[in-house]
């Protein structure tokens, strides 16, 4: 036998049980009464009735059986004209009336064979607006289950004046599932089982292989994450209204489970502990990670707050920008003395000199960031900005404006700078922001943010921007594809791709920033080493360092590259050879072509000329990252190859444009 869940341990305790059965699992396609399923329900009841359950039936499905009935009475009784004319709606109290009548017959026939007696109770809402009845009610019901009796409970919708359901704020109950759930409670149920025609609740549409079944609702984390399909294909219900019904009878103390009518052992299961269905139980927040939670709380906090800040005017939005660059400013000692401790804590667990770089904030950082914040608030409004305009049709204009993206989530690594760059960006902007930095820049990024949401008005809500602090909410914040609008990873190549096969949200990353330098057996051998040393070790820790140095092979053979190498192991670097080079050098080999190192090292390889230099970086790189070392002497015959390289490596007229400037601007320093 299957082990019992530990979130249902509670069932062993269960004595009495309201079972509600929909009218799409005892009825047929057609109308027709499922005799089969009705036949294993009895069974599944008699069962419990003779282990000492108390059982307590609900049963839809008078309308729908009673329904297909009258249509086959109406045929017979039609003559051949009156078929041929449009058909009108058979009214459904009337149906309600002839079904329940069947409904019950069956239900004795099925009983009967098993020797259990049924009880008819047919209840209206109007009928519960009396606690006189609500007390008699009670005291019938344990008088029968006292004699082994199953009542079976039904709406009397043939003389019922309810509303359609949900639109009488003063309502009762609206369906038979609200109708179970109100049982449930009034007669102080143990639990309540609502049997539908699919396995539970699904995170999508059933159908969907991707769709998965919720064994266990927990509103803090569905609730309106869940998009419902139609109502069942006869009933007035579906998935919805047992939802709410589950919810509203858990929340009076009543675990309620989901399952499927379509199995023959189904509550049985389900009285066993089985991991079947979908449970609501009123302690079910408590059985998940508040972290869990937590990721979803502040992502809705972010968004609403956003909208928030949509609606004030851009000159409210720059003013929130100055106060902010203030702050920083006022709290500079502040942020420095946190930011020490940061690297301090870096340094003690062994951290790379490359990362302790990253994590530093450099004397007047704070300063030069304020700075670049007022920057922002004092440049044009971004938003609503009209970038196309164009006339469809006389008098009807399509506009194309630039609009906020809604929530981002940005995950970064070590510079605690971002953090401030990032959520000035974020305010300018209009939208919401959740921030994940690395755990060696924790205190750093935590007075940052606290400082940021100090001046954010309370109109708008500090929530705006939210600092996550552990690296186990992110897998549950990607799942937040219908909160967060847009992932932006800043980091390693490892991250940026682990974050993109991780979520359906747009991600927007970028790969390894492997940026390579040739040099060029014409180059100015004295320029060459200035732009190949300081490229390597001014930061090597930045995304624009030099990772891989390209040689051409005729520098070996007057002594310039042993030269050059001299002057990087002299810096401190660590030097690795490509396939060529390591043979070449006597260097130990680079562990791949394709390596961001981000600290004091580099691969050196050699190419035959400028043309290998374009495949090697096409192959191992990103086109743009290359630097030509040219001498001045021959500059005016040697452009010529410098602009066939960077157009190569340009795919867009934009892009191809903006190099071109770029040359031009080059040429003329040089000169």
């Amino acid at each position: 036998m299957e082990a019992v869940d530990p979130t249902r341990a509670f069932l062993k305790d269960v004595k009495r049980i309201v079972i509600k059965v929909g009218t799409a699992v005892v009825t047929q396609n057609d109308g027709r009464l499922a005799l089969g399923r009705l036949g294993a329900l009895c069974e599944q009841i008699q069962a419990l009735n003779s282990q000492g359950f108390e059982v307590i039936l609900v049963s839809s499905g008078a309308v729908g059986a009673g329904r297909q009935r009258l249509k086959h009475r109406k045929l017979i009784n039609s003559r051949f004209g009156e078929i041929q004319k449009p058909q009108v709606e058979i009214d459904g109290k009337a149906c309600a009336a002839v079904g329940q009548n069947g409904l019950m017959a069956f239900y004795d026939t099925f009983f009967s064979q098993l020797d259990v007696t049924p009880a008819q109770l047919l209840v209206t809402d109007n009928d519960f607006r009396n606690p006189e009845f609500r007390n008699q009610l009670t005291e019938t019901v344990i008088s029968l289950l006292s004699l082994k009796v199953i009542p079976i409970f039904n709406e009397n919708d043939a003389v019922s004046t309810r509303k359609a359901p949900y639109e009488d704020s003063s309502g009762i109950f609206w369906d038979n599932d609200s109708l179970a759930a109100l049982l449930s409670l009034e007669l102080k149920a143990d639990l309540l089982v609502l049997l539908s025609d699919v396995d539970g609740l699904y995170s999508g549409p059933p159908s969907d292989p991707k769709s998965k079944l919720i064994h266990t609702y927990i509103k803090e984390k569905l609730e309106n994450t869940i998009t419902f399909g139609d109502k069942s294909r006869l009933g007035r219900g579906g998935m919805i209204a047992k939802v709410k019904a589950a919810v509203y009878a858990s929340n009076g103390g009543i675990p309620v489970v989901i399952t499927s009518g379509f199995s023959g052992d189904n509550i049985v299961k389900v009285l066993r502990g089985q991991k079947i269905g979908t449970l609501f139980h009123k302690d079910a927040h408590t059985w998940v990670s508040s972290k869990e939670l937590n990721a979803r709380e502040i992502a809705i906090s972010a968004r609403d707050s956003s909208r928030r800040l949509q609606a004030i005017s851009s000159e409210e939005r720059s003013k929130i920008l100055l106060d902010i660059a203030d702050a920083l400013e006022a709290n500079e000692k502040v942020i420095i003395n946190e930011n020490k401790a940061d690297i301090n804590s870096a340094k003690d667990f062994g951290y790379e000199t490359s990362l302790i770089s990253r994590l530093a904030l450099k004397p007047r950082k704070v300063g030069s960031l304020a700075n670049a914040i007022r920057v922002l608030a004092n440049m044009e409004e971004p938003i609503g900005q009209i970038l196309k305009r164009t006339e469809i049709s006389d008098g009807f204009i399509l506009e194309k404006t630039t609009s906020p993206l809604g929530v981002l989530l940005v995950i970064f690594e070590s510079r605690p700078e971002a953090l401030v760059q990032i959520a000035s960006l974020a305010i300018r902007t209009g939208n919401g922001l959740l921030l994940k930095g690395g755990k060696e820049a924790k205190r750093s990024n935590a007075i940052l943010h606290k400082i940021i949401t100090s001046v954010i008005p309370e109109t708008i809500g500090k929530e705006l921007i939210g600092l996550v602090t552990s690296r186990e909410q992110i897998p549950q914040l990607l799942k937040l594809d219908d909160v967060i609008d847009l992932v932006i990873p800043r980091g390693s190549n490892k991250l940026v791709s682990q974050i993109k096969s991780s979520t359906k949200i747009p991600v927007l990353g970028h790969a390894d920033g492997i940026c390579h330098v040739y040099l060029d057996k014409s180059a100015d051998i004295e320029m060459a080493e200035n732009v190949v040393l300081d490229s390597k070790t001014d930061y090597p820790s930045a995304c624009n360092a030099m990772e891989t140095l390209l040689l051409h092979k005729d520098l070996f053979e007057d002594g310039i590259a042993n030269q050059l190498m001299k002057d990087l192991y002299t810096k401190g670097i660590n030097i690795y050879g490509g396939p060529k080079a390591r043979l070449l050098l006597d260097l130990p080999e680079a562990s791949s072509l394709h390596h961001e190192y981000s600290s004091m090292s580099c691969t050196i390889e050699v190419v035959d000329d400028v043309d290998a230099a374009i495949h090697h970086i096409n192959k191992h790189g990103k086109a743009l990252h290359i630097l030509i070392v040219l001498s001045q002497k021959t500059i005016k015959l040697q452009i010529l190859f410098f602009v066939k390289l960077i157009v190569r490596l340009c795919f867009t007229m934009q892009v191809r444009d903006l190099v071109m400037g770029f040359v031009l601007d080059l040429v003329l320093r040089l000169v």
